[in-house]
């Protein structure tokens, strides 16, 4: 490792990145402090270290928190965005499924969440407006399907006589794009009130049910590595 100080801190000093003096920032990787080269003085620059340490384990960094906000590994804030502190957490490459199933969820929950809000949203925003949000919200809605196409065939181990992981996702996009057309039927209704009841009866409940499936299906693979583990 290259010589030259360190990111960690005696205490949470909040800075800039082009003025991160030795010892303002504490790195950590997978719980353990991270000692930083002097010249990785900007976010992009700790978050390419941490990759490459990662790999060089074998692993994949998964998961970058900056003051405990997670952020986007592949778009990383501006380089003039003040913070004190980073945690990172990689994963090896049989976590990958487990981690897919896991993104896929925390999508669902998100998107459930701002549909519960354009519930009310919708009926206190004119009739373009009520649309625009609908629209924004019918793309984001095959965002945890798209996470879910990522998995390998054989990671769902269907028994004899179930659908394959393949005819899962035919039926998902199936049951989503009838949803999605259920409640673009119900923008054509001067009344807001039934395009707030399609998103309250239609997308809702889908949503639910993937969460559920999705939750069981992330603790139960959480379950198998444990046992694989041990074995």
């Amino acid at each position: 490792m290259p010589d030259g100080g360190t990111f960690r801190a005696e205490s949470p000093v909040r800075m800039t990145f082009d003025s991160v003096p030795h010892n303002a920032i504490e790195v950590k990787l997978d719980g353990l402090a991270l000692e930083i080269p002097s010249e990785r003085r900007t976010l992009r620059g700790i978050c390419s270290y941490l990759e490459s340490v990662a790999l060089h384990q074998q692993r994949i960094l998964c998961s970058l928190a900056v003051d405990g906000a997670q952020i986007n590994l592949t778009q990383p804030p501006e380089d003039d965005r003040a913070f004190a502190s980073i945690e990172a957490e990689t994963m090896g490459l049989g976590d990958v499924p487990a981690q897919l199933i896991k993104a896929a969820l925390q999508q669902t929950i998100y998107v459930r969440d701002r549909v519960r809000s354009a519930v009310e949203l919708v009926l206190i925003n004119d009739r373009p407006q009520a649309h625009d949000l609908w629209w924004k919200l019918s793309l984001a809605l095959k965002e945890p399907l798209l996470t879910l196409s990522l998995l390998p065939e054989g990671v769902y181990g269907a028994s004899e006589g179930q659908a394959s992981l393949m005819q899962l996702r035919k039926w998902q996009l199936q049951q989503l794009g009838t949803v999605i057309q259920d409640v673009n039927h119900a923008c054509e209704w001067d009344d807001l009130t039934v395009l707030s009841d399609a998103l309250e009866t239609r997308v809702l409940p889908w949503l639910d049910k993937l969460h559920d499936s999705l939750n069981l299906w992330h603790e139960t693979m959480l379950a198998n590595l444990r046992m694989a583990a041990k074995a």
